[in-house]
């Protein structure tokens, strides 16, 4: 098992080493270009599936003869556009669907609608994102995906702190208190709650104990403190203002980013190996700088210190959002340096549709970003970038600003999904810019 400390430092030191240039694959590189006519294409197909989903909006299911009907409809147009507008293949869209990732995100969603303090939709939906995370490193490191009750826990420990800690309304000083009784629960001492949020947030600990009892689990509390002092040292960061400087930054987001991946990792699979524990760590970071990258405007609006804020307005963000592609390339060559995976438990290898899923959305995440903030890059960057998308950016801006207009009546079709019982469909894995944030 890595010291945190000395991942963290590898980390930085490839960091650093990454080309400033943008991307330029070989003839023979797996990512292809798109040509305007196959954008023109692929834009068709979204708006087939736009109009599929729109129909939706107009009578939300209201039993469960109408969500099993609902959810047919939607899955066929989303296989439809997958195929045609996403290439993506039948393994690809079985991952998706079929008691995939679908079902994890539907199951968690139910879940969270017990807990005493209801969770909302944009935090269902951060958490599923974390639980995807997790439960594909299932996949990735031999065991059956599942939505276990620790990956459940965690998963939603985050929006409910992070939550409280977000609140405008609660004093500085409760806050303090907060994060240090939180710290102490989560090194297993016997904390008591001081108010309702509390109590909910040590249930979802004790979820995890349920699971991993202390004495045998070293590892799993481990990462979980370990994301939580990268947290405090994060808010810490952020206190001190603009004037932090960019040393100190590189650390607390890339600490922040690869705790958090790493603590999924061993929850899914206690007992990692030193490349699983690099690949988990490795993973968070990308991920931290792709979530950095995607909330860009509104950092830069709450004046939050990322190295995309620090950055942007200064310079063109080409050379920075280049390195960013170029590490998340490393991230993958580490990922295929796992061993092979078992297969989920029912004869089929799923691992190597999921590492091509987590290939595409890698740089897909980053690319699509670059769409959305093309103020902040050279013209000859935002075009470069652009043959690598299926569908031209402005079309996607276009689309992603009409479904805004819809965002409420897409969160009363999740919401109509999430009433129904653990033996109904799952909500049908739709593009993340149609589902509510």
């Amino acid at each position: 098992m890595f010291q945190v400390s000395e991942l963290l430092d590898e980390v930085i030191a490839i960091w650093r080493g990454c080309s400033e240039a943008l991307p330029d694959p070989a003839p023979a590189s797996p990512e292809r270009t798109y040509s305007a006519e196959l954008q023109a294409l692929h834009e068709r197909e979204f708006d087939l599936f736009l109009q599929s989903v729109k129909s939706e909006l107009t009578a939300v299911p209201a039993d469960r003869a109408a969500r099993i009907a609902a959810q047919a409809r939607i899955s066929t147009a989303f296989v439809r556009l997958a195929s045609a507008g996403l290439d993506l293949n039948g393994d690809h869209l079985r991952l998706l669907l079929d008691g995939g990732f679908s079902a994890i995100g539907t199951r968690l969603g139910r879940q969270a609608r017990r807990l005493e303090v209801p969770a909302s939709v944009a935090d269902i939906l951060q958490a599923s994102r974390n639980a995807w995370t997790a439960c594909g490193l299932q996949l990735l490191l031999g065991e059956k995906m599942r939505l276990t009750p620790s990956i459940f826990a965690y998963s939603m420990l985050y929006p409910a702190t992070d939550n409280y800690l977000d609140d405008g309304g609660i004093a500085g000083e409760e806050k303090l208190g907060f994060s240090l009784r939180f710290g102490r629960r989560l090194c297993g001492e016997d904390v008591t709650p001081v108010n309702r949020h509390e109590i909910e947030i040590w249930r979802l600990v004790a979820m995890i104990e349920t699971e991993y009892p202390r004495g045998s689990s070293w590892g799993v509390y481990a990462g979980l403190l370990g994301i939580h002092k990268a947290q405090q040292e994060s808010v810490r960061f952020q206190r001190r203002g603009p004037g932090g400087d960019e040393e100190a930054l590189l650390r607390v987001s890339f600490d922040k980013g690869g705790a958090s991946v790493l603590a999924d990792a061993r929850l899914a699979s206690p007992g990692l190996s030193p490349a699983a524990e690099r690949f988990a760590y490795f993973w968070g970071v990308f991920l931290q700088l792709a979530d950095d990258l995607q909330d860009l405007r509104e950092d830069l609006d709450d004046g939050a210190a990322t190295l995309f804020t620090r950055a942007a307005g200064r310079e063109p963000l080409d050379a920075l959002t280049a390195k960013t592609l170029h590490f998340g390339t490393h991230v993958m060559q580490c990922m295929d340096g796992l061993p092979n995976a078992k297969s989920n438990g029912d004869g089929v290898d799923w691992c190597g549709p999921l590492k091509d899923l987590i290939r595409t959305s890698s740089r897909t995440v980053v690319i699509r970003s670059v769409g959305e903030l093309d103020e902040f890059y050279s013209p000859g960057c935002v075009a470069a970038l652009e043959a690598y998308s299926p569908c031209r950016f402005a079309f996607l801006r276009e689309r992603r600003k009409q479904m805004a207009t819809r965002r409420a009546a897409t969160g009363r079709l999740f919401e109509a999904f999430l009433a129904g019982d653990d033996d109904e469909p799952a909500f049908p894995l739709l593009p993340s810019s149609l589902l509510p944030r």
